[in-house]
């Protein structure tokens, strides 16, 4: 059976790496046409090149940080103006910045976090929903985190932004009722990908450790997880999913080989 998805337009920020290049060749998979927004051009490129010539869509790039208001809203009308609002926005670009307690943490972090887990979200959104709800029609797929429902030490405003996610996503959803757009939150659990590492500025021994002795989630099952919400029947929102790997029962709890 042919994908629901297939000849869409599907719109992916943060996917020159981990979920989101991940997301990004799952729905060429499904036939989806493709524009791909990150910061990293080299990236970009090579993706695009991979996955648009084995599934023969369309794959656009646009090297936007979703943090710059302006860049973001001239980039959507570019594309608004050429090929239309997406089918289906991913809004994926975010990150953590840090682990360190409350009261020690550098604030320039926190500025990273919020600008772009939160705005550059909200930018996004705004740049493309209108042209949705005009439409009537469209999904909206935010990534989230389990990190959006339970809080642990060293993660207060990594927390709050996916905490906000899920604010906005619900927000969302009620502010477009009855208009034929649709709004989804996914909230994976441990994901092994760039995460960590960006987390950690680099520290690779302190990036491995989060995942020694489980096997963590990886960016092709969050993938998967949104070509299944994107796919579901038109009258079919899946408003809020939550993915874990069999290792991991919750924020705190995780059984590690040998423990």
């Amino acid at each position: 059976m042919t994908p629901r998805v297939s000849g869409q337009l599907a719109l992916v920020t943060g996917a020159s790496s981990g979920i989101g290049e991940a997301i990004a060749r799952r729905l060429a998979g499904d036939g989806a046409n493709l524009v791909l927004w990150a910061r990293r051009e080299k990236r970009l490129t090579r993706l695009a090149e991979e996955i648009a010539a084995p599934g023969g869509v369309a794959v656009d790039i646009g090297v936007v940080d979703v943090r710059d208001r302006d860049a973001v809203r001239d980039e959507a009308e570019r594309l608004i103006a050429a090929r239309g609002a997406p089918d289906i926005l991913v809004n994926n670009a975010g990150l953590a910045a840090g682990m360190a307690l409350v009261h020690d943490a550098e604030v320039d972090d926190w500025d990273r976090m919020i600008d772009t887990n939160v705005k550059g979200l909200l930018y996004v959104t705004r740049a493309f929903l209108p042209a949705m709800v005009e439409r009537d029609s469209g999904q909206v797929v935010n990534i989230g985190s389990i990190t959006g429902r339970q809080v642990y030490p060293g993660a207060s405003v990594y927390a709050a932004t996916k905490y906000a996610v899920q604010a906005i996503t619900e927000g969302t959803n009620l502010d477009v009722l009855g208009t034929g757009v649709r709004v989804s939150g996914i909230h994976p659990g441990l994901v092994d990908t760039e995460f960590s590492l960006v987390r950690f500025k680099g520290d690779e021994d302190r990036a491995r450790a989060v995942y020694k002795g489980l096997e963590p989630l990886t960016g092709a099952d969050v993938a998967e997880v949104v070509s299944y919400v994107v796919n579901a029947p038109p009258h079919v929102n899946l408003a809020d999913v939550v993915v874990f790997g069999e290792s991991q029962g919750s924020v705190h709890h995780f059984h590690r080989d040998g423990g």
